[in-house]
């Protein structure tokens, strides 16, 4: 079972649980918490076996969507990508900022930034990239993540975004001793493109609040720089 799955039954088997704790106050059967853990093992299976844990994905994605400050990190932390890929010439195919979203266009997992990275994939087939399109593609990943320490002085967003750093540098031979040090290095480059287009990522940020076109996305880049 997926993590999301186990964090959807952690979730479930927490509210089931207090509801036998307040059952007895509202005339609550005992039987419907067990109906409705059963249920919810059952969903939650299924969903992991038959949809590879999409569903959970999005349920809880719409839970916390409820969190302004959520909603608000996602749009700051995709923008951080969006901007930094166009400032270093990955073209930037379309986003998302929802689960829901990302279902709805045929992509896998919370959405998020979609680049054309053809040519990233035909030179990791071959196990051999070239030192400039890895630093670009290092950069653009920890964009989001450089982008939500500036904005919020953490970052809660960014552990896909670690797994595709990790992921390449696996496939071309580096150590894990230089996981840690790309990471930071990346970061701190990613951090220097936004704050020197400052005004630009804050015009990208209000456009994609507004899931405003890639077009107007676009055109939104062109302020203050």
């Amino acid at each position: 079972m997926s993590q999301t799955n186990l964090n959807l039954v952690a979730i479930s088997i927490f509210l089931i649980t207090l509801s036998v704790l307040v059952g007895p106050f509202f005339n609550l059967s005992p039987a419907v918490p067990a109906i409705a853990t059963f249920t919810i093992l059952g969903i939650a299976t299924l969903d992991s076996f038959s949809w590879q844990g999409k569903g959970g994905t999005i349920f809880l994605d719409w839970i916390a969507g409820f969190s302004s400050q959520h909603r608000d990190r996602i749009v700051h932390h995709e923008a951080g990508h969006f901007l930094v890929a166009y400032l270093l010439g990955i073209p930037v195919t379309g986003y998302t900022l929802s689960a829901w979203e990302a279902w709805k266009q045929g992509q896998p997992g919370q959405g998020g930034v979609s680049f054309d990275d053809r040519e990233l994939a035909s030179q990791l087939q071959v196990g051999k990239i070239s030192a400039q399109m890895l630093e670009r593609y290092c950069t653009v990943w920890m964009a989001g993540i450089a982008a939500e320490t500036l904005v919020f002085s953490n970052a809660e967003g960014g552990f896909d975004d670690k797994n595709k750093l990790v992921g390449v540098l696996t496939i071309l031979g580096f150590s894990e001793s230089v996981y840690q040090q790309k990471r930071r290095f990346h970061t701190l480059q990613a951090k220097t493109l936004l704050q020197e287009n400052w005004s630009s990522y804050e015009a990208l940020v209000n456009a994609m609040r507004q899931r405003a076109s890639l077009e107007d996305c676009h055109a939104a880049l062109g302020v203050g720089s």
